[in-house]
């Protein structure tokens, strides 16, 4: 895919993704509320959207914010967020990262990726997705959804979701790069999958390179 039709491209998919169900963390992002995405995103990790919606749900009707989490016992929250993966990690890390919050940021989650990437659990994926569905910044939030999709379009060329930050940081226009993550995860869960991706019906099927692509649909 060259950078020129990367607009004509996303259009389509923003078309495309109005068909499919948003995930979870972008539903919760919608509240504008950058602890339960931050929160929200945590317990996402290694956990399909179908568990982390409902999970987060019971949670935040328990607790909402930093002040009321620690009121919380680490098996309340296990309970809550159960069957979400290492769901009793997460709740100490959902502990852990209240606390800090309310001791040394004044119970507000910060809107920088640096300081993101201080509170334990939460890594550059994270950090991303927090700054910008969460405040609006721009951030690449690269998942495997967007890493796959990009080397897959031969946009970029790279062999881990750094390097794809990086790569895109470069040359993605900045306008595009809060949408880029919703749009590509909602695209990668229900067409251009990881396996045997739906080329017949991709409706950019005509800008994409294909790169690796063995079997498809």
């Amino acid at each position: 895919m060259k950078d020129s039709e990367i607009p004509r491209a996303l259009s389509l998919i923003r078309k495309a993704v109005l068909a499919w169900k948003a995930p979870a963390v972008t539903l919760i992002a919608r509240s504008r509320d950058p602890y339960k995405v931050l929160i929200s995103c945590i317990l996402s990790l290694r956990t399909q959207d179908r568990t982390t919606g409902p999970a987060s749900e019971r949670l935040f009707a328990l607790a909402d914010t930093p002040a009321k989490m620690i009121e919380l016992s680490p098996s309340s929250i296990a309970d809550a967020i159960y069957p979400v993966g290492f769901y009793r990690v997460k709740a100490k890390t959902v502990l852990g990262i209240s606390r800090i919050l309310l001791e040394e940021y004044g119970g507000r989650v910060p809107d920088e990726i640096d300081e993101l990437l201080k509170l334990p659990g939460v890594g550059r994926k994270t950090a991303n997705l927090v700054v910008s569905i969460g405040y609006g910044k721009p951030g690449i939030c690269v998942d495997t959804h967007v890493h796959r999709i990009t080397n897959r379009w031969g946009y970029v060329s790279t062999r881990t979701p750094k390097e794809t930050e990086e790569a895109l940081r470069a040359k993605l226009p900045t306008k595009y790069w809060i949408e880029f993550n919703d749009l590509l995860v909602t695209f990668g869960q229900n067409q251009c999958k990881p396996v045997s991706p739906i080329c017949s019906t991709c409706p950019v099927y005509r800008y994409c390179d294909r790169v690796g692509v063995v079997v498809s649909r």
